[in-house]
């Protein structure tokens, strides 16, 4: 499980920080409030934040509220921030500049099918000995294939209405 979508959905000041520009803030303000040592790595909070109990969440809740407070006195707006990264990729895709993705895009994705159909075909047969390794390697490459998506159609409804939100005055 991965540690910054609990983190983004229990502390969502916290979680959109996480994912953009203002990351090292965000990760030493982490390791300062739950592990009492702002030099503590990024997987000593995974390690926290994966075992954490019901409690030690809702003490992440509160730490997003503190966490808000300090951004809005060093005046950081952390979701506009979110929301400035992306549309500066978006920008480039739209000056050209995105080549090199669109053809890495289109060959991954064009290879993951061209495997999928395969295996499933049995074309492709998975030995006893590599079926472990082959399975696991499958199961990557179909996470990333999300993430592909992400890239070129946006991430998610709840960004759009964060967006729009954000927009009104």
């Amino acid at each position: 499980m991965d540690w910054k979508a609990i983190v983004k959905s229990v502390a969502p000041t916290l979680g959109a920080a996480l994912g953009g520009p203002v990351a090292g803030t965000a990760v030493k303000f982490l390791a300062g409030a739950l592990l009492g040592d702002e030099k503590a790595t990024e997987q000593d909070i995974a390690n926290t934040i994966l075992t954490a109990s019901p409690k030690q969440l809702l003490e992440l809740r509160n730490l997003d509220n503190q966490f808000k407070l300090k951004m809005r006195e060093l005046d950081i707006d952390v979701y506009r921030l979110e929301v400035e990264d992306r549309k500066s990729a978006r920008q480039m895709g739209i000056k050209g500049g995105l080549k090199a993705q669109m053809v890495l895009s289109f060959m991954f994705i064009g290879g993951y099918f061209a495997l999928t159909f395969s295996l499933f075909s049995g074309e492709i047969i998975l030995t006893p000995a590599i079926e472990k390794t082959g399975t696991l390697m499958l199961g990557v490459i179909t996470g990333a294939i999300p993430m592909i998506l992400q890239f070129w159609f946006g991430s998610s409804q709840g960004s759009k209405e964060k967006t729009q939100a954000m927009a009104k005055p």
